[in-house]
């Protein structure tokens, strides 16, 4: 394979759409109390939530369980898509990646609510791994705060 590189996933979503993207936007702080064994901390290092160019730091644990960080830029967001667009600026994933972005939007497909995340990169190196364990993350986090959305 290349240096560069997309994954995606698709995740039917059960709870409130706005709620999902609400959490990623506004809330991502509430997310250690929802996604306990994924994320262990999100704190805001600049700017504000829910804004563009804000700086965020993501503590979280792989499904392997190997605990890493890393801190993004919040660098887009699209409201009426329902989209948010982290790119990795420091930490483990910029090691091995010169460039890490992950957007996380919800599609409407007839009745359904799909949660989308996609995720682009370009390896250091060829010795680098596709980030599989990256989307893996992204999957078991939505559906943790779809599960804690429709349990309230």
């Amino acid at each position: 394979m290349g240096l560069k590189g997309k994954l995606v996933s698709q995740t039917e979503l059960k709870g409130c759409k706005d709620l999902f993207h609400e959490m990623f936007r506004h809330k991502p702080h509430h997310i250690p109390n929802v996604a306990p064994n994924s994320i262990k901390a999100v704190d805001l290092h600049e700017g504000d939530w829910g804004t563009v160019g804000s700086v965020v730091n993501w503590n979280y644990t792989l499904v392997d369980g190997k605990e890493e960080a890393v801190k993004v830029v919040v660098d887009d967001i699209n409201e009426e898509k329902r989209l948010v667009t982290f790119k990795a600026c420091e930490g483990h994933l910029t090691e091995q990646y010169k460039a890490f972005k992950a957007t996380v939007h919800i599609e409407n497909e007839g009745e359904n609510n799909l949660v989308l995340w996609t995720i682009e990169y370009e390896k250091q190196n060829e010795d680098v791994p596709e980030p599989f364990s990256y989307l893996q993350l992204a999957v078991n986090l939505t559906k943790d705060v779809d599960a804690h959305h429709v349990n309230q």
